[in-house]
């Protein structure tokens, strides 16, 4: 029989993105901007450029903006803009753009605190088919294809999991990630024998943190059935893999090529992510590079 595509992803939204108070006391996390563009905007482009279809978004009662903004545009908005002729035009086009790039499914998150409940909440959607998971509020530029897509890529090879890696470039960083002991295969795909979350440095298996992206298949639900909460409580999603892999599946790394990791869950990154992208911008690069170079540092 001929493995099913990945069409679908669930995409967890429901945190309260406590590290970025008071900001986001009003405004969810995933809508802090970039620039121009919300990060979980990023996360939805890329999904799309990876084929994906559906686009399952699990959110809370303080979320709505989310699916307002890839609701189509109100009226007066369609209509403002049209009033601003040929002028307001690429903004009309990129607003409307939104809401017809795939078709957007939310639902509420229930049952106990963890990156593992929201993915068990989207189940009845999901069914028999292979998946994958995305966080809201990170994603990794790639100058070559995207992530999602070159991990998707492994898995119709294999037929099994796949979650993306990246080499972290400074030693003292392997403390702040899943670190994966990999048997390599070929290429960037490797097996993952473990992940040692939050390593000492010096004993990191490897220097490849293995988050952010997950292909997964369906059978991963009976273990977040049965799954029971892990440390403070929680239900992690990457403990349930875990126990995929022990009870026989194979799971493989897809170290990413040509991508930039943007963590923008917290301050610090988040305003490295704004410097970036602000510099890439065709629009502004110009004038704000001449601000940094002004700037007395």
């Amino acid at each position: 029989m001929a493995q099913k595509r990945v069409k679908k992803v669930i995409i967890p939204a429901a945190g309260f993105g406590t590290r970025f108070l008071p900001q986001t006391k009003a405004m969810p996390k995933e809508m802090l901007p970039i620039v121009d563009k919300p990060v979980i905007q990023y996360v939805v482009e890329e999904c799309v450029a990876s084929g994906i279809e559906d686009i399952i978004i699990v959110t809370g009662y303080h979320k709505r903006t989310i699916e307002d903004h890839f609701d189509s545009p109100s009226m007066d908005l369609v209509e403002n803009l049209k009033a601003g002729g040929e002028k307001k035009k690429p903004l009309l086009d990129s607003v409307c753009r939104i809401s017809e790039m795939a078709n957007f499914i939310y639902i509420r998150q229930k049952g106990g605190y963890g990156n593992a409940t929201p993915v068990k909440n989207a189940r009845s959607i999901i069914g028999d088919e292979p998946f994958a998971v995305m966080w809201g509020d990170e994603f990794i530029y790639s100058e070559v294809r995207p992530r999602l897509k070159q991990c998707i890529e492994v898995f119709e090879e294999y037929g099994d999991p796949v979650i993306s890696g990246v080499k972290i470039k400074k030693k003292e960083d392997l403390a702040r990630y899943g670190i994966a002991d990999l048997e390599h295969v070929k290429g960037n795909v490797s097996k993952i024998r473990k992940i040692v979350e939050k390593p000492d440095p010096d004993k990191a298996p490897s220097d490849i943190a293995v988050h952010g992206c997950y292909v997964l298949t369906p059978d991963i639900f009976e273990v977040l059935e049965a799954q029971k909460p892990g440390t403070g409580g929680e239900y992690y999603l990457p403990e349930a893999i875990d126990e995929l892999r022990e009870r026989g599946r194979t799971i493989y790394a897809c170290e990413i090529e040509g991508g930039k990791y943007y963590d923008t869950g917290n301050k610090l990154e988040y305003m490295k992510t704004q410097v970036s992208f602000a510099l890439r911008d065709p629009e502004m690069n110009g004038e704000f590079k001449d601000f940094i170079r002004d700037l007395k540092l």
